[in-house]
């Protein structure tokens, strides 16, 4: 019996293609991105880019870099000389600061932060504004850590209110 099934299998013409095949493709996908992904991600493997926001350099995006595991993270380091864009969106944010001193204007008050200290930006109804600032003498910089499901559940959006003087076009 057992190989009458067997040769049943081999004789089935390919399964046609729908949403279902395809969620099974993504979930292996996933599965082995999980399993076999890199381990350490270097900085050198990764372009520093000047955005509106700043000066960035993305370690995992599930945007842009689609090899990593753990798709559901953001995580970027920002270096900012002296001030970044301001922007807005829902927060749920953790910056750890590994170079530097300044501060950050969230929502219009003044929060002082330097090197070792880790800013959270808290999750609100219709977002966060916020501005980062340098004080120190070369450039501040920074890791950022988003959790891209939270973002996606708390329908999170992000507007640019002012450019980093750092962006040329």
């Amino acid at each position: 019996m057992a190989e009458i099934e067997r040769t049943r299998e081999r004789e089935r013409p390919p399964i046609k293609d729908n949403p279902y095949e395809a969620v099974l493709r993504q979930r292996k996908a996933l599965k082995e991105r999980n399993l076999n992904g890199p381990v350490v991600v270097r900085s050198e493997d990764r372009e520093v880019f000047q955005a509106r926001q700043g000066k960035l350099l993305f370690y995992m995006d599930p945007v842009s870099f689609k090899d990593t595991p753990l798709q559901q993270w953001r995580v970027f380091k920002h270096q900012i000389v002296t001030k970044s864009g301001k922007h807005v969106h829902q927060g749920g944010l953790l910056i750890f600061v590994t170079e530097g001193f300044g501060y950050s204007i969230v929502d219009g008050e003044r929060w002082d932060w330097e090197k070792g200290d880790l800013v959270l930006l808290p999750m609100k109804p219709g977002g966060v504004e916020h501005q980062h600032f340098n004080l120190d003498s070369k450039p501040s910089v920074w890791a950022a850590f988003i959790n891209t499901p939270i973002q996606e559940h708390v329908a999170s959006d992000l507007q640019q209110r002012e450019i980093s003087p750092d962006f040329k076009e």
